[in-house]
């Protein structure tokens, strides 16, 4: 059945099974590449043969044009957890200056709302897609990630390094989505005709091919391009059984326009083993059950006016700009050590603009 968000309300006994899948790639047809991907075609499929009592979610990640894009991660972690809120408050909903696709799509409530991800995306250069990489990064903060951003002024660095060392942040750093259940299905194209007979890339130059030893190339099993996800998720209390997490091959030695999503059908194996992934993430599902939510939810968040705080954090701002950063700060330890070389009227101005003034 179509998701209701409603039922985000009802105690877990109450409500049906809620599903969010997840189409991965970064193509749509309303984009420059003009043509929809496998993945969506995929995440079609999988949807249609859940258990239709379910609530089934869905998501297409790829780039439409004039959309927003996810954005990516400030790594607020990296000066501290505290820093890092849960649901994220680097972006928001709506915002022209920074639109933010995570935000747009409600992904967080719709991630706290669904029992099981199901992930399904194309290999990209040994790794999961841009799209994904994105999402996940941003996912950051459902790891530890700080649900209470009043207690450091929204985002304030120092009073959230502050934070981070007192009794209290033991009992606000929680999973926040632990429990949950998460499959990967990947694919891939094994290169398409792109690679000769020994295995090379065919347009690399003879003096350069010793770099590209062809027996060295990651990795046995391709699934393995998506362990970062996978292995970011086991982190935070999301299970990836094994048996989830699978890979599948078509169209090697094709021409990739010779591989799109209307030629699924002639390879028969690949969606027998999508079919066979699906009913094992729907028996594992049935199996473990519904998850309870955890104790800071993303569903129902509404983000704190920030208007005040957001002056506060400028006036900081321009004190740095002028190499004044707040006494005892990290940035006024890292300007007296000489490590940042950061002091600048024009921030956005780029390192590269600098060094050709």
């Amino acid at each position: 059945m179509k998701p209701d968000d409603t039922n985000g309300n009802r105690p877990t006994a109450e409500r049906p099974f809620r599903i969010l899948i997840i189409a991965g790639s970064n193509r749509r047809q309303y984009n420059c590449p003009g043509v929809d991907s496998k993945a969506r075609t995929l995440m079609l499929r999988m949807a249609d043969r859940l258990p239709q009592e379910w609530e089934i979610d869905y998501e297409d990640l790829g780039n439409v044009f004039a959309r927003a894009r996810i954005q990516s991660c400030n790594a607020c972690v990296s000066t501290s957890m505290a820093l890092c809120v849960w649901p994220c408050n680097c972006y928001e909903k709506d915002n022209s200056k920074e639109p933010d696709l995570m935000w747009d799509l409600d992904l967080y409530a719709r991630l706290d709302l669904a029992d099981a991800w199901a992930i399904i995306a194309p290999i990209n250069w040994y790794a999961p897609t841009s799209s994904l990489k994105l999402m996940f990064d941003r996912l950051v903060c459902m790891n530890g990630g700080n649900p209470r951003e009043e207690l450091i002024e929204h985002k304030n660095p120092e009073l959230a390094m502050k934070l981070e060392h007192t009794p209290e942040w033991l009992g606000l750093s929680l999973n926040h989505l632990e429990g949950r259940t998460a499959g990967f299905f990947c694919y891939g194209d094994g290169g398409g005709d792109e690679l000769d007979q020994e295995g090379r890339p065919k347009l690399l130059k003879h003096e350069h091919k010793h770099y590209f030893e062809p027996n060295d190339e990651p990795f046995e099993n391709d699934r393995e391009s998506y362990a970062p996800l996978v292995w970011q998720c086991r982190y935070g209390g999301i299970e990836v059984p094994d048996d989830l997490w699978d890979y599948v091959e078509f169209g090697k030695n094709e021409k990739y326009s010779d591989n799109q999503a209307e030629d699924l059908p002639r390879h028969d194996g690949a969606l027998k083993k999508l079919d066979a992934w699906t009913e094992r993430f729907a028996a594992f599902v049935r199996r473990k059950g519904k998850v309870e939510p955890g104790k800071y939810r993303a569903f129902g968040y509404k983000a704190p006016g920030h208007f005040l705080r957001d002056a506060q954090l400028a006036w900081r701002e321009v004190r740095m700009r002028t190499g004044h950063p707040p006494e005892a700060s990290s940035p006024a330890k890292q300007q007296q050590l000489g490590l940042n070389r950061d002091v600048t009227l024009s921030p956005k101005k780029s390192e590269g603009e600098k060094l050709r003034e």
